[in-house]
């Protein structure tokens, strides 16, 4: 996965983050939207995040994956 310095996610406009509201999981690129769900389904196992706000990033994520050229998939839990 490609670095994401403090100073490239400052610059990242909330439209590229799964929670855009709180700036919380960036997906700038396709390697960090497949991360950001599956930390997303990390939380959720450890009762940190609802599954509502999962069901956001993950659907951001897919539209990221998508548009990057990848499929779109489901995190294993």
């Amino acid at each position: 996965m490609a670095v994401l310095d403090s100073k490239d996610r400052r610059n990242l406009p909330k439209t590229a983050f799964g929670l855009p509201g709180a700036r919380k999981y960036p997906m700038p690129n396709k390697s960090h939207a497949e991360n950001a769900k599956a930390r997303a389904t990390q939380m959720v196992n450890a009762g940190k995040l609802s599954k509502g706000d999962e069901k956001k990033i993950d659907a951001k994520a897919n539209s990221v994956i998508k548009k990057d050229g990848g499929e779109k998939t489901k995190a294993v839990k």
